[in-house]
């Protein structure tokens, strides 16, 4: 289904995604694959496309020391009252709000654990086209050492997101306990949708991936943990 725009703005919802990578071409190749995307280059972004529907963004990882990794943006009608917020809440800001052209404004950030997420404040770039179908954003969950500490840092920030009358959320938070080993830092796990597990298991192995948690039930569906051929996490998820 194609994305209401007007619901990606209100803000705290998962709005867009990015893979920061060694290679962006073999990410092409493997995304591609998997997930039935296609690509284009626009103001030096290399956005992933859903029937002809902006789904994500891959990105050249510049620095070798930082993680390959999926990022979750969070919309915001003002990038920095919102860093401002997160400082004051105990977070921590990575990058400030940094404008990219008329696509819109971006910033990183860090929770009080140290969960990394990421800021969008749309231009003419509003964020998902599509979602919650196969190929596309389904689900953000947030692993953290002390829930409640999540709760209250999240629900302060993105109330209306979360508990607002017209809140449909598309973000959950569990301990790392629950799926990683204890030593896990706290993160952020993007969730894609398929219709098939199997297949799609199937398919990462196929193209290099590798699993590194195999099938489990969560209060949203089914999921696997896998990574990419060159290292990046993410989720499957049938629901």
């Amino acid at each position: 289904m194609a994305e209401n725009r007007a619901s990606a703005r209100t803000e705290g919802v998962p709005c867009w995604l990015d893979a920061q990578l060694p290679d962006v071409e073999a990410g092409k190749r493997f995304y591609g694959e998997l997930f039935g995307w296609t690509f284009q280059e626009k103001e030096g972004l290399v956005r992933a496309l859903r029937d002809d529907e902006p789904v994500a963004s891959l990105a050249h990882k510049a620095d070798g020391r930082m993680p390959t990794v999926w990022t979750v943006y969070f919309a915001t009608p003002d990038a920095h009252a919102l860093v401002a917020r997160i400082h004051a809440a105990g977070g921590q800001v990575i990058t400030a709000p940094v404008p990219l052209g008329e696509l819109g404004t971006t910033a990183l950030a860090t929770d009080p654990e140290g969960a990394v997420f990421g800021l969008w404040q749309a231009g003419t770039h509003a964020g998902f086209g599509r979602r919650h179908e196969p190929g596309t954003f389904a689900w953000a969950e947030l692993y953290a050492r002390d829930t409640a500490v999540a709760n209250t840092f999240y629900g302060n920030l993105f109330h209306e997101a979360l508990f607002g009358p017209d809140a449909a959320p598309d973000f959950g938070r569990a301990d790392v306990s629950e799926v990683f080993p204890a030593e896990m830092p706290p993160h952020f796990l993007v969730h894609f949708a398929v219709e098939d597990m199997d297949e799609a298991l199937g398919a990462v192995a196929r193209l290099g991936g590798r699993v590194q948690a195999t099938p489990f039930d969560t209060s949203y569906g089914n999921v696997a943990v896998v990574t990419d051929n060159q290292g990046a996490s993410f989720a499957l998820l049938r629901k």
